[in-house]
């Protein structure tokens, strides 16, 4: 069981997310209820970054679509990003 008890967004990721098709939208809210209750759900290959992104963990939201996010600690969280693969990653 998740112990996240408090979840914030950056303008960056509240930018990011506005512009996504409300399918992929809907879908992000499923996947982090899906996170909340259990984050090592396979459906979510939740693992962490390295490179640019070390110290920020990410979930799949879709087959192409990654939400990164940053652990302060055992029950703080925030989500900093949310793109396609390419748009996050190249």
């Amino acid at each position: 069981m998740n112990q996240i008890t408090k979840i914030e967004y950056t303008k960056k990721f509240r930018k990011q997310y506005s512009r996504l098709n409300p399918k992929i939208r809907t879908q992000f809210k499923n996947r982090q209820r899906l996170w909340l209750d259990n984050p090592y759900n396979t459906q979510l290959h939740l693992h962490m970054l390295t490179g640019r992104y070390t110290g920020l963990y990410s979930i799949n939201i879709t087959g192409d679509i990654r939400a990164l996010y940053e652990k302060i600690d055992d029950s703080y969280v925030i989500f900093g990003f949310i793109g396609t693969h390419s748009q996050l990653y190249d």
